[in-house]
């Protein structure tokens, strides 16, 4: 009998155990590939990063068995390659981020007379702050609750 290194292919994704950490072993069953296809996977996908235990053994969380399921179907079952499908994941990251920023807001063009007034006014109440926080303080100076308040040296934080 001839033992055959084709995958096996399923038409149904193997049922994962509720459990926190698996073994390479386990997941090599539950994804039906040999334990060394799992660790070539994981120096092609830095999406695939298991755990290691104290002793060097890796332990895959539950979303790491995903993962190589989801690495598993686009190889075998919809024909990527390796670099194809390492494609397909970054842009599913690109889309999500932008999913995550929200929608874009409209910015006014750079050239635009508001947008150039509007940020010298910025900058105008800026340097007002920044002269307020660094003028010293004469000693013995009571701030508006009566109380004396140490004195300030000049150059603080927000010297522009």
């Amino acid at each position: 009998m001839a033992i055959s290194h084709s995958p096996q292919r399923r038409s149904a994704p193997s049922e994962i155990p509720d459990k926190l950490y698996f073994r390479i072993g386990e997941v090599a069953r539950i994804c039906e590939v040999p334990a060394y296809v799992l660790r070539f996977w994981e120096s092609e996908f830095h999406q695939l990063k298991p755990n290691k235990s104290g002793t060097g053994q890796r332990l895959y969380r539950k979303r790491d068995v995903e993962m190589t399921l989801r690495i598993k179907r686009l190889l075998y079952d919809e024909g990527y390659t390796i670099p194809g499908a390492r494609q397909v994941f970054q842009t599913e990251a690109r889309e999500s981020r932008k999913k995550a920023a929200g929608p874009e807001l409209p910015l006014p063009s750079a050239n635009s007379d508001a947008a150039v007034a509007g940020l010298e006014k910025v900058r105008k109440e800026l340097r007002e702050i920044a002269g307020l926080l660094s003028a010293p303080v004469g000693s013995g100076a009571r701030s508006r609750t009566g109380r004396v308040t140490a004195e300030r040296k000049p150059g603080g934080l927000f010297e522009l």
